[in-house]
């Protein structure tokens, strides 16, 4: 079977989505391609036999992505960020939030509401996963007060927390991409080369830029203006339509959420922040925001435990979409691992490439394989040992050329309808993930024609010059 096979799932996806519109039913096609491809390898099966196994298959795929202990956690976050969103929503808790912002003048334009999204994107730059979600929850409220689309608030949360993320990279990404570069010999310290791809990381500056650009002109183009003329939302109704309450009903809650992220990554990383393992501290951090959301609730004596329980699985209800999705994404994205797709696109990059273009090709390769598979650690981890090597070999700025990975590596994360960041962005925001890809992705292709031009500048100036 040509190895260029491979990349087909990944098509079949994006064409059913382009005329169906619908990403369920793209995912499960893909999977089960996928799977069908992977029989097609084994040359004891005919091409019947292929297509009788593979579909069968697909459903021990999706079984199996779950007998990973951080994939059924990621599962189970996700369920859970739906009950927290629910409580405080029900609870009164986002509209009292919303009417003290304006209160206090913090939020009474619609510029100033989309500076809080994007400032705390920005603040919270420990997990890209929970800098979108607290900037979601937070400006959820104010969006829906101010009449701006959930679309919009998705596409500021998205395009800020994993650029600011892998720009800072104080975070889980810091710490794994110095353990993929300690095993090379370079010019100079893993440390030094990465604080050098800051500035050279130009897929992510450009989007911080974007993002701040559309805040402060409050203009929007594309699918995004229609999304703001038929302000989209998954739910029927608004985060505000609750009388308003206390405004402790959501703020202990997303302060425990934030608190209890931090503090069970230093937890699980033996008191290193860095280390940490994301998906434990998420699911915990989101189980111990939602006892306490509960608490409070209770105490209001307003609500009994009946009415309680049913709140939190109405909010879970609500994900439940969203949840499968991501089910079927990394069900994909194991199915294309073992297809070779990522290692199939990085061969590209290894032959006859005139050294002026690598940075290019690197960023060029690397978004092809984490838009295809959904994954910037996968991605990584394919193309920086091919990268350091040529730095060992031919002398190319280390930075560069590890900037230009990452830089491919967030945008094809970015833009992905099977990213984990993609989706958790939907959902924090309360948008239809196809929406939110749809309006989000002409942005996303500007900031990087912008930065596929910066990076041949670069590799002319740095490599050729």
């Amino acid at each position: 079977m040509p190895d260029s096979l491979s990349l087909l799932p990944a098509i079949l996806a994006i064409a059913v989505v382009i005329w169906r519109k619908e990403v369920i039913l793209a995912l499960i096609l893909a999977v089960a391609c996928a799977e069908v491809l992977l029989y097609l390898k084994q040359p004891e099966l005919s091409v019947f036999g292929a297509l009788l196994y593979g579909p069968v298959q697909s459903l021990e795929r999706i079984i199996s992505v779950t007998s990973s202990a951080d994939n059924s956690r990621i599962l189970l976050f996700s369920l859970l960020i739906g009950a927290l969103m629910a409580y405080m929503r029900d609870s009164g808790g986002v509209s009292a939030m919303v009417n003290w912002f304006i209160r206090k003048g913090i939020a009474r334009t619609k510029r100033q509401a989309g500076f809080i999204s994007y400032g705390i994107g920005i603040l919270v730059f420990i997990e890209s996963n929970l800098s979108a979600l607290t900037a979601g929850i937070v400006s959820r409220g104010l969006y829906d007060k101010f009449k701006m689309s959930r679309a919009r608030l998705a596409y500021i949360v998205d395009s800020t927390s994993a650029p600011i993320c892998i720009l800072i990279l104080l975070n889980g990404w810091g710490a794994y991409v110095l353990g993929l570069l300690s095993t090379y010999t370079l010019p100079e310290s893993a440390v030094s080369v990465l604080i050098g791809t800051i500035p050279l990381n130009f897929y992510a500056l450009f989007t911080l830029m974007m993002v701040f650009y559309t805040i402060y002109t409050d203009k929007v183009y594309g699918p995004m203006k229609q999304a703001e003329l038929e302000l989209n939302t998954v739910a029927s109704h608004s985060d505000i339509d609750t009388p308003a309450s206390s405004v402790s009903l959501m703020l202990v809650p997303l302060l425990t959420l934030i608190a209890g992220m931090v503090g069970f990554m230093l937890w699980t990383g033996n008191g290193s922040l860095v280390e940490g393992s994301g998906a434990k501290a998420a699911l915990y951090a989101t189980t111990l925001a939602c006892v306490v959301a509960y608490g409070l609730m209770a105490l209001t004596r307003k609500f009994n435990h009946q009415q309680l329980v049913t709140i939190g699985f109405r909010g879970m209800g609500e994900l439940l979409p969203l949840v499968s999705i991501v089910l079927l994404s990394l069900a994909l994205g194991s199915a294309m691992k073992d297809l070779g797709t990522g290692i199939y696109v990085a061969s590209f990059v290894k032959e006859s490439t005139p050294l002026v273009l690598i940075p290019a090709l690197l960023f060029i390769a690397g978004a092809i394989i984490s838009f295809t598979t959904g994954t910037s650690w996968g991605t990584f981890a394919i193309l920086i040992p091919i990268g350091m090597p040529l730095v060992e070999m031919l002398g190319l700025p280390p930075s560069l050329i590890l900037a230009a990975i990452l830089s491919g590596g967030i945008w094809g994360d970015h833009c992905s309808p099977i990213s984990d960041t993609t989706v958790v962005s939907a959902v924090a925001s309360g948008c239809d993930l196809l929406e939110h890809v749809k309006t989000q992705l002409p942005y996303a292709l500007f900031c990087g024609v912008l930065a596929l031009i910066a990076f041949l500048i670069s590799g002319w100036v740095m490599i050729g010059g």
